[in-house]
């Protein structure tokens, strides 16, 4: 692969976006495709928030809403990420992508992709086997392997317990009490403490399980069902960590470098 490669990502949560924006600043020309309502939480990093706000600026990045795959090019002119709701990557495959990035972090295989639709396709975490139906996976889990390029096998499986930070996994995440309409109380990069109510979904609330900052916050108005998660708190208390790109999605973002300009040199040995 080459410098100015296109680099198509599905997704563009958080890990998405921070991954994405390696890619940017190494110089490939990226787009990221989203759902027509995405339900990303970390949206103050997430350019998924373009749907909404039609542009989203992600540290020195600047993410912008395209109606039609064709829009791209002009967006890459201007030295900015085009972003596309998308939900079955046709119209993003109309640009010929040389390396697609299934980032959506869905822990499981997805079966719209494949390992032919582009020259060196590569998913994020569980799900995926590398030389079956991509040719990389990228370790996603937390720990010693985060960000590593596996080319045989599959990722750690999903534990289905959040990733612990300063001591804290499953309370400091939020899900929804019932299904409903979310409304919260409290924005990104406010400080709770814990038993606040932090929002209500339909008339039941949110409760906040410790002490932090909110990290992470749905699309207020948004239909959400039980059990989806919908906040997040980060009991580290910095709020500037809201704001700028996570260890964990810049390590993936270096992960997926190495997948890329590793591949010719692999594809060379292996001839």
């Amino acid at each position: 692969m080459e410098i100015q490669s296109i680099a198509a990502f599905k997704g563009a949560g958080d890990l998405a976006s921070g991954a994405a924006i390696r890619l940017w600043r190494s110089g490939f020309r990226v787009i990221l495709s989203e759902l027509p309502k995405p339900l990303c939480i970390r949206r103050s990093v997430a350019f998924a928030n373009t749907v909404f706000d039609g542009n989203m600026c992600v540290e020195d990045a600047v993410g912008i809403l395209i109606t039609e795959a064709s829009q791209a090019e002009s967006v890459w002119k201007d030295h900015k990420i085009p972003v596309i709701i998308d939900p079955d990557f046709s119209n993003t495959l109309i640009l010929k992508p040389e390396i697609v990035i299934d980032a959506r972090i869905t822990k499981r295989w997805q079966e719209d992709t494949h390992i032919t639709d582009a020259p060196l396709v590569i998913g994020l975490g569980p799900g995926f086997k590398a030389g079956e139906n991509v040719h990389a996976v990228i370790e996603t889990n937390r720990g010693h392997n985060l960000g590593r390029v596996i080319w045989t096998g599959e990722a750690e499986p999903n534990t289905g317990t959040p990733g612990e930070i300063k001591g804290q996994s499953i309370k400091r995440v939020q899900k929804a009490p019932c299904d409903g309409y979310f409304h919260p109380y409290v924005k990104i990069g406010d400080y709770v403490k814990a038993g606040e109510t932090m929002a209500v979904v339909n008339d039941q609330p949110v409760i906040a399980g410790i002490d932090g900052i909110v990290r992470g916050v749905i699309y207020p108005g948004i239909f959400v069902e039980n059990g989806l998660k919908i906040m997040d708190i980060d009991p580290r208390g910095k709020r500037e960590h809201c704001f700028s790109v996570s260890d964990k999605a810049s390590a993936i973002g270096g992960g997926i470098l190495e997948a890329i300009f590793s591949w010719n040199v692999r594809e060379s040995f292996l001839q």
